[in-house]
């Protein structure tokens, strides 16, 4: 998959038509959409393309000196939830930054009355857009709308600030354009001499999230996904001590979730359930809890760039009442492995809340401690 910066007038109106058509749920109303396909036509325009087919794109325009605005923005619904979106925003965000705006700002249509439009403001509040206003009849009563703002330079040092010389935003040099490399679609490369690689955005959005689930369905591609990348994880002398079962049938699920008590993601709609089988390696020492603890982390980060939100319970499903046993039970797992670990995987119900966590020179310093 690439993202790169289309400059031809037509075939930015063109990819643009063939995406919103294909998210009517969005877009019915035609003089809007119609509005976005020729608008778009002098607007930065950034498109994701798979196997030669256009399956996305995000356009940018400049609100006021300071200001862009993420003015439209679609992934062909066959591509939902494959980190397309993310990966164009990633792209816009870079572009704009290096421009020297210092904001962005989105509108959509306030959370809780659409499902529809509900999937859209959770994307805007993952990728990291904080609530400015609503504005009840910008629109109309029955479309009110959400205003997301987002600090572009944040991370920005005042030296590079003051230094820095705001490029027009007709300029069409795509910074941080980022490519899925051929061959290997873990791997990420970024082209922009000061941009990092989305893993990092993905790191930094992860959360433990113990809230309710929505009843959305897991696709098993997805879930297969999420497998494989846990199972890419190091293993201590590549002993491979650790193994994967993901549920997703209610039927199993509902037994699974009877026996956790007291209970958690009661109504996650799907779950894989981390094994690990104690094999001696290097000098008789098994690496056991290293090996599966590395394959959790890569799964929770995998289950968070695909949308979905899971947390690690582990000491609730091996503590003394032996929680795990009993799923392995169910599950019909030979005695030579443990049940270490429950992931819930599913679309969050309420927004993930982020703890306070220390500040890095408290945690970590360079050539010595505390320094």
């Amino acid at each position: 998959m690439m993202i790169q910066n289309i400059e031809d007038e037509n075939r930015k109106s063109a990819i643009a038509r063939e995406v919103l058509e294909n998210l009517m749920e969005w877009f019915e109303v035609e003089e809007p959409r119609e509005g976005y396909i020729r608008d778009c036509r002098e607007w930065p325009f950034f498109a994701a393309e798979k196997d030669g087919e256009e399956i996305g794109f995000l356009c940018l325009k400049e609100t006021g000196s300071a200001t862009v605005e993420l003015a439209v923005m679609g992934v062909k619904k066959a591509y939902h939830r494959d980190g397309v979106g993310r990966m164009l925003f990633d792209a816009a965000k870079e572009y704009a930054a290096e421009a020297g705006y210092e904001f962005m700002q989105v509108k959509t249509v306030k959370m809780g009355c659409y499902e529809d439009y509900d999937r859209t403001n959770r994307f805007y509040l993952g990728v990291g857009f904080k609530e400015l206003e609503v504005f009840p009849l910008l629109w109309d009563e029955a479309n009110p709308c959400q205003i997301y703002v987002m600090n572009l330079r944040k991370n920005e040092s005042p030296e590079n600030e003051a230094a820095g010389e705001r490029k027009t935003l007709s300029e069409n040099d795509v910074s941080g354009k980022q490519e899925r490399v051929s061959g290997n679609d873990m791997a990420i490369k970024d082209d922009s001499s000061s941009g990092d690689p989305a893993i990092f955005r993905i790191i930094d959005v992860r959360r433990s999230y113990r809230g309710k689930y929505k009843p959305d369905k897991v696709p098993a591609d997805h879930l297969k996904k999420i497998m494989e990348a846990g199972l890419a994880a190091p293993s201590g002398c590549n002993k491979q001590t650790t193994s994967l079962i993901a549920v997703d049938d209610e039927e199993l699920l509902a037994k699974l979730k009877k026996e956790i008590q007291p209970p958690v993601a009661e109504t996650a709609p799907a779950m894989i359930l981390v094994l690990t089988e104690r094999v001696n390696a290097y000098r008789d020492r098994c690496y056991a809890v290293q090996d599966y603890s590395a394959a959790i982390e890569n799964m929770l980060l995998a289950i968070t760039a695909l949308g979905y939100q899971s947390c690690w319970y582990e000491g609730h499903i091996t503590d003394e009442d032996r929680i795990g046993d009993r799923l392995a039970k169910v599950l019909g797992v030979p005695e030579k492995y443990d049940v270490v670990c429950i992931l819930p995987v599913g679309i969050a119900e309420s927004e993930p809340t982020a703890p306070d966590k220390r500040p890095f020179a408290e945690r970590a310093w360079f050539n010595g401690f505390g320094k």
